[in-house]
């Protein structure tokens, strides 16, 4: 079999492609992220090395010594961790974050990515055995949106792609046209929970791809966490952009979206 290599960080992306890589006759070695990487993952790959986060220059010889020359990144790093004393503890990863011309996730995974072609190794798209968990264009959930929250979509799109191009995140909430809460740093979910608060329910919640997106890395991810988070802050609708978009456990999440009245888009 074919080997893989796969640096693996948080959530169900590293098993879903894990389990689909196998599924399609590549053997998978992975790099697991002591602390953010579920630990399923071991159940679902040919050989698995557990690393933190200031062992990262580990990677390279790791993979050179597996015979693996074709390398996926799938899977977040907690933000919290690249500002922690682990970052100071590796070398490499102090180079690279010293020798970028900002902190932004697209600057800093292009930086890794760089890393990884420098040493011999060719990084595939991420969404590659993974393409049937790709929504295509149209409403996926029982519930259809209404005019108003058709309103809202439109007008949240143009709004995220601007944000998504300055590389500040990705997600924005909107309610009446108003704009509810923009995503940082801190993530969709979490973006999700304040515009709840803020917006006091109804909100409509519009995730989009960046202009040029990289897809070796970085790619907009929903779930049902993310379905979770919708229900909590009592939210009426999520969209996203169809096609660029990862759905994971898309068959429970809709169930749930359909029992708590949730409309769920792909644009």
């Amino acid at each position: 079999m074919e080997k893989i290599g796969l640096i693996a960080g948080n959530k169900k992306f590293p098993l879903l492609f894990a389990a689909s890589a196998r599924r399609k006759g590549r053997a998978v070695i992975a790099i697991a992220l002591k602390g953010d990487t579920s630990p399923k993952l071991k159940q679902l790959v040919d050989k698995i090395y557990w690393l933190s986060l200031s062992e990262f220059h580990k990677i390279f010889s790791i993979f050179k010594s597996e015979g693996v020359k074709d390398v996926v990144m799938a899977g977040q790093v907690s933000p919290a961790r690249l500002f922690g004393k682990e970052i100071n503890q590796s070398e490499e990863l102090k180079q690279i974050l010293t020798s970028l011309k900002d902190k932004k996730a697209d600057t800093l995974f292009s930086a890794v990515a760089q890393r990884l072609e420098a040493a011999g190794f060719n990084l595939l798209d991420s969404t590659i055995f993974v393409e049937e968990h790709l929504p295509q264009k149209g409403t996926l959930t029982s519930r259809q949106p209404d005019f108003d929250t058709w309103e809202d979509i439109y007008f949240g799109l143009n709004l995220a792609k601007a944000v998504a191009d300055l590389d500040i995140g990705q997600t924005v909430a909107v309610k009446s046209k108003a704009i509810v809460a923009v995503e940082a740093f801190e993530g969709t979910d979490n973006l999700i929970r304040r515009s709840g608060r803020t917006g006091r329910g109804n909100v409509v919640i519009v995730k989009v791809s960046k202009p040029g997106q990289d897809m070796r890395f970085d790619i907009p991810v929903v779930g049902l966490n993310t379905v979770k988070s919708l229900v909590k802050a009592r939210a009426r609708c999520l969209a996203f952009e169809a096609g660029k978009t990862l759905f994971i456990d898309k068959e429970a999440s809709l169930k749930l979206a359909d029992k708590k009245g949730i409309a769920i888009v792909a644009v």
